[in-house]
């Protein structure tokens, strides 16, 4: 089951921070480590991103089950990389026929997936502590986003858990008719692409009678529209988003000072 809902304590005194100031501060924070190549600022940057999650009021273990999908795609950075890599600089660990494994090939593969983590769990932890409502709604008041457009985001991604009951849904009817891959990976394959496609079609269905429905109630009138919660944008909020650049300077800045910077252009 797909779930959007925050799952922070609501006590917790970052999570109550504004969300857009929660999103601003992530996107400061992230963007500002993809300056650099090397694995050390990305490894100081997670190691902030930790100590500061309980400020979130996360648990390690839940932020573990949200950022599972980052994990099967640090795994698939490394198994690319040392298949595929051309530099294959460095002392050689293992020659395996087409597998040659170097301390370069390695390095590179630590560099990439510690930027990964670290610019993605930033975004992880936002959207863990924040009700899509209250995103919305502070898209419009404090950021100016057009009504339509955070409106029209907030229904699309309220839809998400119900992507996750619908491939349930067509899992079990396939299964009933007696279409079933058993041990076959080729049919497997198969039957997940049936299965995707079938999805696919599903939700551009039901995202079509959802903008329709929408308009008729009157969604895109261009008059403005009230809110009915405030999310009020103080010292704090802003204090967050300085934090949170000079934290992500300050790991580059260890990077540089070590030796270790590499830039990503030049």
């Amino acid at each position: 089951m797909i779930s959007i809902e925050p799952v922070a304590a609501p006590g917790a005194p970052l999570a109550r921070r504004n969300p857009v100031a929660k999103v601003a501060a992530a996107l400061a924070f992230s963007f500002t480590l993809l300056a650099t190549l090397d694995p050390v600022a990305p490894a100081i940057a997670i190691a902030v991103e930790l100590a500061v999650l309980p400020l979130f009021g996360i648990r390690y273990r839940v932020l573990a089950r949200r950022s599972w999908p980052l994990l099967v795609s640090a795994a698939g950075i490394l198994v690319t990389l040392v298949l595929f890599a051309a530099d294959r600089s460095g002392r050689v660990l293992l020659d395996a026929g087409p597998v040659l494994v170097t301390t370069g090939v390695l390095l590179t593969a630590l560099g990439l997936i510690l930027r990964v983590l670290a610019v993605a769990l930033p975004g992880v932890i936002v959207f863990a502590t924040t009700d899509p409502t209250d995103l919305a709604d502070a898209l419009i008041q404090n950021a100016k986003a057009p009504a339509r457009f955070a409106i029209g985001a907030l229904a699309a991604f309220r839809l998400v858990p119900l992507l996750g009951q619908e491939w349930q849904m067509i899992s079990m009817a396939r299964r009933a008719r007696g279409v079933d891959a058993g041990r076959n990976p080729a049919a497997k394959l198969r039957l997940f692409a049936s299965t995707a496609f079938a999805l696919l079609v599903g939700a551009i269905r039901r995202g079509t009678r959802l903008a329709v429905a929408m308009d008729a109630r009157g969604f895109d009138a261009g008059t403005p529209r009230t809110v009915a919660r405030r999310q009020p944008f103080n010292r704090a909020d802003a204090l967050l988003i300085v934090v949170a650049a000079a934290l992500a300077g300050s790991a580059l800045t260890v990077s540089i000072l070590l030796g270790s910077f590499r830039p990503l252009i030049g």
